[in-house]
């Protein structure tokens, strides 16, 4: 990442990024790999500019379409829990949104087919991962609640989007002792979990409370 953008001053700067990765590991966060891609990813560059100084504060921002990029620290405990019991090699995310999430696994594990139902959020991720060198991320327009079939299984699904109830659809596409992290609940009651497929069951596990859009079916 040679562009001058990437490296920030001010507010986006390297010794603010560390302040960040301090706050997350305060708050538990005990992955190195994932401390060190939320330290090197530049996320002012996936928000607007007029945000960019607020990039390194712990906080969710718009993205536009009544999407937000997620809070450091929730992308930061989705992934860790997402690489908790060993490699990944085959990840599906669903809700590509602006491609922070994406940008930051795309340093933890091998390909990442990744789904957005709004087209236009979408082509801006692409266009900012591509800067970025990231290449290994195979990109869809399309319903993330059926998943994604012809590329399944996965050993790690992360959704971005908070349904009613886990999709089946998802489930059925793991692979044996694939991991699925996603918000689970409607407004107000949410809670963030792990489902493993184990042959022929499923285990679940609560990670805590979170707050996220919810996961629409369809595509715009």
């Amino acid at each position: 990442m040679t562009d001058p953008r990437f490296a920030g001053i001010g507010m986006t700067s390297a010794r603010t990024r560390d302040r960040l990765v301090q706050r997350l590991r305060e708050q538990g966060i005990r992955s190195a790999e994932v401390l060190e891609r939320i330290r090197t990813v530049p996320r002012h560059i996936f928000v607007d500019e007029a945000l960019a100084s607020r990039a390194y504060e712990d906080t969710a921002l718009p993205i536009g379409f009544g999407q937000t990029i997620s809070q450091p620290y929730i992308v930061a405990r989705m992934s860790e829990a997402l690489l908790a019991g060993g490699p990944l090699h085959n990840v599906l995310e669903v809700g590509t949104g602006c491609g922070y999430q994406t940008a930051v696994l795309a340093g933890l594990v091998g390909r990442i087919n990744s789904i957005e139902r709004i087209e236009p959020l979408l082509a801006r991720a692409k266009a900012r991962l591509k800067e970025l060198g990231v290449r290994h991320v195979r990109f869809r327009h399309g319903d993330g609640i059926e998943g994604w079939k012809s590329n399944a299984p996965y050993d790690g699904i992360l959704v971005a989007a908070a349904p009613l109830a886990v999709p089946e659809a998802l489930l059925a596409q793991l692979a044996d002792n694939g991991r699925l992290i996603m918000p689970v609940g409607g407004e107000g009651g949410q809670e963030l979990m792990r489902y493993t497929r184990r042959e022929d069951r499923i285990e679940k596990m609560p990670l805590g409370s979170v707050s996220f859009v919810p996961l629409q079916p369809g595509v715009a």
